[in-house]
């Protein structure tokens, strides 16, 4: 069973220094460090991408159908490292340091899926913080570079078999560049994953609708422990 609970703003936030008090440090500056110095190897041939159209419409949110998911994504299933997202067919894999998974269009670059975890201790994502606080922390401390400006659009949590997903919008703005994406956040099998899919500013109305089913279509899988 899915739920959805959504925080919108009727004015984009932009954030700055007084806007709130830094929460969920431990796991923000985690998260900042994996980021930058996490070296991962790639291990494709434990991964399963590609599967049926049948499986493809198991990971899509309700709202997309069987015949745009067979067209439109292809799922990505990992069940070594326990979780699975969908992402656009005519997007390639590549390696992004410090990042499990990712795939990016084959003529925009930066429009791309990541998908990164470190351990915790934590068993929900609830357990970091009210979730506006933690949103706003990750964005202004973690994801914002000092140079850029962050605004964020939406927040969502949505909760499937009894897990807790939390979906947000942001931008970061710098005096030349601007670049907007969504980005999830669940805990499960002691880490803390995060899937951030995005677009340069200026392509983020054509695109947004295609990136925000790859952003809802994150799902944490039970890792099985290997028999004795």
């Amino acid at each position: 069973m899915e739920t959805l609970r959504s925080w919108a703003s009727p004015h984009p936030i932009t954030l700055s220094k007084k806007t709130f008090k830094s929460c969920a440090v431990g796991i923000s500056s985690a998260v900042r460090h994996s980021s930058i110095c996490e070296t991962v190897s790639p291990r494709r041939t434990a991964v399963f991408v590609g599967l049926s159209s049948l499986t493809a419409g198991l990971l899509l949110p309700r709202f997309t159908s069987a015949e745009e998911s067979s067209k439109k994504y292809t799922p990505f299933v990992d069940y070594i490292d326990g979780y699975s997202y969908v992402y656009p067919s005519d997007w390639r894999d590549f390696d992004f340091l410090g990042h499990d998974s990712a795939f990016k269009d084959r003529t925009a670059a930066l429009q791309h899926v990541r998908v990164a975890f470190i351990p915790t201790k934590k068993n929900d994502v609830r357990d970091l913080g009210p979730m506006e606080e933690v949103v706003f922390d990750l964005v202004k401390n973690v994801y914002a570079a000092p140079i850029q400006n962050p605004t964020i659009f939406d927040i969502q949590e949505r909760t499937v078999d009894g897990k807790n997903y939390w979906t947000f919008e942001y931008e970061l703005e710098s005096p030349a560049f601007a670049r907007t994406a969504f980005a999830t956040i669940a805990i499960g099998n002691g880490r803390y994953y995060t899937l951030v899919v995005g677009a340069n500013q200026r392509r983020w109305s054509r695109v947004r609708n295609q990136l925000k089913v790859v952003a809802d279509s994150f799902k944490i899988l039970d890792i099985k422990k290997p028999a004795v």
